[in-house]
This record gives structure tokens, sequence and C-alpha cells, in this order.
């Protein structure tokens, strides 16, 4: 049976806008009625970047950038007078050689995109959902729950997600809900390109996805906060 979300009158950023899975947020909080502000490092003239700027209120910035960070939340703030809500999408993959062959901008560039980014977004929008009592959802990984041959440290910065999740959940007790997501391979573009052999029908699709994040950010689960949810799909 489908289900349908109202978000009337609410605000919500989606940082990693301009992805597959963040462009697939967007549509899912506009199609239920939200004012959506994408945020992203890239911008519309980039051959990566899969939104239409016109669905959303659209912000390019570097998330790994504090000022950058302040900035776009300080203009959504100045623009609409408030925030309901924070989708933490930015992150990226990086992998396939084993951690002592890892070289130490690997390390620094996952942790920068894949946890920086979440880090600095919460940090500054917290204030803003506190006063809304709103909603954060990050997106971690189904492979940040155990070690595995080469993409430790992908698997240790998404594992990351999740423990600053049950942190801001538990400082926020009563004010702001924060959960997270775990996919395991989402079925993109960039992902069949890379594993052309794959079983691409047991991938998850990134509107099934954005369905549960717009599903967390809701009064559906009003009781729900630090958990990091499933969505595997049939992967």
């Amino acid at each position: 049976m489908p289900v349908e979300f109202d978000f009337d009158d609410r605000v919500v950023l989606v940082t990693g806008a301009g992805g597959s899975l963040g462009s697939a947020v967007v549509k899912a909080f506009d199609d239920a009625g939200a004012q959506v502000c994408g945020a992203d490092v890239v911008g519309p003239e980039s051959e990566d970047f899969g939104l239409d700027p016109d669905r959303v209120c659209y912000h390019q910035g570097d998330f790994t950038d504090e000022g950058d960070v302040e900035r776009v939340v300080d203009t959504v703030i100045d623009e609409h007078g408030r925030l309901d809500a924070l989708c933490n999408v930015a992150g990226t993959w990086r992998g396939g050689d084993p951690l002592h062959e890892t070289d130490e901008d690997t390390f620094d560039f996952l942790f920068d995109v894949n946890l920086k980014t979440m880090f600095l977004a919460s940090k500054h929008a917290l204030p803003h959902l506190q006063e809304a009592e709103g909603a954060i959802v990050s997106v971690s990984s189904r492979s940040s729950l155990e070690g595995g041959e080469g993409d430790g440290i992908y698997r240790a910065s998404k594992a990351g997600v999740r423990r600053l999740t049950e942190t801001v959940a538990e400082e926020n007790r009563g004010t702001v809900r924060a959960n997270a997501v775990m996919p395991s391979v989402i079925d993109t573009p960039m992902n069949r390109e890379m594993m052309p052999d794959a079983d691409h029908e047991s991938w998850v699709d990134p509107a099934d996805i954005a369905d549960t994040v717009l599903a967390l950010c809701s009064e559906a689960t009003g009781v729900t906060s630090g958990a990091a949810v499933p969505v595997y799909g049939e992967a």
C-alpha cells in the first residue's frame, strides 16, 4: 500500500544533492511538498550533477570546509526562516588496496568526505533543528558493521557516521531525532560501471532509500532516534 507524507511548510537541507542518492532524496521531499535546499561541491554545469536545480533552492559549497558549511546553513535560514531536517548524503567510496598499501591521502579524503561533512553540517544545523524539533538522517553503510579486505578506511569512516549519529541522538534526546541508513550496494550508473558483471537486480534503488529517509524525518518515526536502519534490498 503506497504511503504518502506531507512536508508542507518544512525546510529540508540535503548534502550531496547532485549525486544519484542525493537527487533521489531531494525528489522525494519535493514530491512531499517540502521546501528543499540542496548542497553539493559540484554545480549544475558538471556532467556528474544529477539534480534538476529548478526543483530546489541550490547552494554550491564544499562541506569539508567549515566556512562554506556555515555560509550555506546561514543562507538557508536567511531565505526560509527555519530548518526542519538535515539529510547528510554527501559521501564516496575508495578502495582496492590492503591497509599497508593505502596512502595517507586516501585516509584523509574518505574521512573528510564521509565523516567530516556529516559532522560540520550537523554542527551548524543543530541550533536551528533544536528550535524546530527537527531530524537528522545520515548515510552510513552496511559494510561499516564489520572489517573487510581492500576498503577498511571507507568502512571505518562510515562506522564513524553511525557513532556520531548515536551521539547526536543522545545529546539531543527529546529535541532532535538523529538516525542513519545503511545501504549495501546502491544501483547507480557509477556502480554499474565499476561492477559490470554484478547482479544489478539485487541492488537497491536510490528512490527506495529516499523513501526510508523521508520516513525517518516524519512523525511516523517520532519515537525512533539513534538507530541505524538497514536498506539492503536483496544485495
